[in-house]
């Protein structure tokens, strides 16, 4: 009686051949690199943070720096309001100071304005010789030191802002309001107008 050998891949000795196959378990996907779903390792693809799944708690240390910072924040944000503060003070005192100095300008120039309309009446005049016309150039020097400035001339355009027309007369020749006549000049310091210039116009019909 001849024996015929089993199939090496058919143990029941039936013949029947079965497919191979083999189930994949790795946790790490060799295409994309990313730990699989279910893998239990944490994913730092897609966003993922790779410490979310880790448990522990912060070192006393951790918890002294934290507070160091937080205790720093609160004094740098302290320095900088008071050095705001500070600024607009010293701003505000500037301001303070430059009003209160023209002011003062204010209040000596309109103490001598009597003596500057006596002056600019003696040189229309031409009363003003010798050691007189000296001092009275060396006024006119020291106010213009101070930005103190005499405006109004005959042949100037009349502006309300800066004249007040005691007298005015109307002429066929004339095509603009203009000043024909200086009473009293004007005096400003800076854009500020300290007395306008007093004047006679003569302007169109």
């Amino acid at each position: 009686m001849t024996e015929h050998p089993k199939d090496s891949q058919d143990p029941a000795g039936n013949g029947d051949e079965k497919p191979f196959s083999f189930t994949d378990k790795r946790k790490v996907d060799p295409a994309s690199g990313e730990a699989r779903p279910g893998s239990g390792e944490p994913s730092a693809g897609a966003g993922g943070d790779p410490l979310a799944g880790l448990d522990f708690e912060p070192s006393a240390e951790t918890a002294e720096l934290e507070k160091a910072k937080a205790e720093a924040a609160g004094h740098l944000d302290a320095l900088q309001r008071e050095r705001a503060s500070f600024t607009n003070y010293r701003n505000r005192a500037l301001r303070d100071q430059e009003a209160a100095r023209t002011r003062g300008l204010e209040d000596v120039l309109t103490a001598l304005l009597p003596v500057l309309d006596d002056i600019e009446r003696a040189k229309a005049h031409a009363e003003l010789e010798g050691p007189m016309a000296a001092i009275a150039e060396k006024l006119d020097a020291s106010l213009a030191k101070f930005g103190i400035e005499r405006f109004g001339a005959v042949g100037e355009v009349f502006d309300p802002t800066l004249h007040d027309a005691l007298m005015h007369r109307e002429t066929e020749d004339a095509t603009e309001a203009t000043i024909e006549m200086v009473i009293e000049a004007g005096y400003r310091i800076g854009d500020r107008v300290v007395r306008a210039a007093r004047v006679g116009v003569v302007g169109p019909q």
